[in-house]
């Protein structure tokens, strides 16, 4: 069964224009639900930007069929993708997730659809993910993709099942917090981890992927992650993303799309040396190089 796809929109209309010809590009693209949600203006500044948003998701077409859901005021970044996700989750058994600044593969969809069939009785799989960074493969490495205990945002997978487990009130937050080892273990998948989720639970960072990760830490749970990049972040260069002025540490190098069937690990655990380079491109040594390059005008 091929996934419906989940794209969130709000007022990025040349960013969207790339990420609907990128996904309309996909090989599974005319077999392929699109649910297309669109947030209202925080302002009235925001308004002429959102309409273009509007009208390109009017004129949407190569898919099997079009949900467009247009909302009137504005819910917010994190809210509306929860509550986007929850309400195709509940026509439909798996969902992809494509944001307004993902350009994808050709073979984004066969990779992501695959995966969600492969691991669909496999409870230590809670997602998958689209995104990766071109790291080394252990020698002799064969498979397709390889796991990690952190939640991938940019272009992802999810089961149902999965999806309601989430604690999105993150109901045990102070204890964390007061959990020094809970802290250290969960900054493992990334020294931004606790830091983020402090934010967002603080209401200074509007974010729904951190608490993703943080049930997936809670649970013990894996992300698949692809040995090759199947989707880029352009959002980095828009004027109108949110936390994009900086320098862009997540560049990759992408599938060229023409592989459509993988091979995937029937080992779902975290494979030494992908952990090792993933924890690395998330330590705090590489935030601080990040921040002096940002400092420097570099991008």
């Amino acid at each position: 069964m091929i996934a419906p796809i989940a794209l969130f929109a709000y007022k990025r209309p040349s960013e969207l224009t790339k990420t609907l010809a990128a996904l309309q590009a996909n090989h599974l693209a005319s077999e392929s639900e699109l649910y297309v949600f669109v947030d209202g203006p925080r302002s009235e500044k925001d308004v002429p930007k959102v309409e273009q948003v509007r009208q390109l998701v009017r004129e949407i077409t190569g898919f099997k069929k079009v949900h467009r859901i247009i909302s009137d005021h504005n819910i917010g970044c994190a809210d509306s993708i929860i509550q986007g996700v929850t309400q195709v989750l509940k026509a439909h058994p798996t969902v992809i997730v494509v944001e307004d600044d993902i350009v994808t593969t050709p073979n984004f969809l066969d990779f992501i659809n695959q995966s969600l069939t492969q691991y669909a009785d496999d409870k230590r799989v809670f997602s998958i993910g689209g995104f990766t960074f071109p790291f080394k493969k252990p020698e002799g490495y064969q498979a397709d993709g390889y796991f990690f205990g952190r939640h991938c945002a940019w272009g992802w997978g999810i089961w149902a099942d999965r999806w309601q487990e989430i604690d999105w009130e993150i109901t045990d937050f102070q204890k964390f917090m007061n959990d020094s080892g809970q802290r250290k273990a969960f900054n493992r998948a990334g020294m931004d981890m606790v830091r983020m989720l402090r934010k967002t639970m603080e209401g200074k960072l509007d974010a729904w992927d951190i608490r993703v990760c943080y049930n997936i830490f809670k649970k013990g749970k894996q992300t698949l992650y692809p040995t090759v990049s199947k989707v880029e972040n352009i959002g980095f260069y828009s004027k109108d993303g949110m936390n994009t002025n900086e320098y862009n540490r997540y560049k990759t190098v992408l599938d060229p799309g023409l592989k459509r069937e993988f091979s995937f690990t029937k080992q779902v655990t975290e494979e030494d040396l992908f952990a090792r380079q993933f924890r690395w491109k998330y330590s705090l040594q590489v935030r601080i190089f990040a921040r002096l390059l940002t400092y420097a005008g570099i991008r």
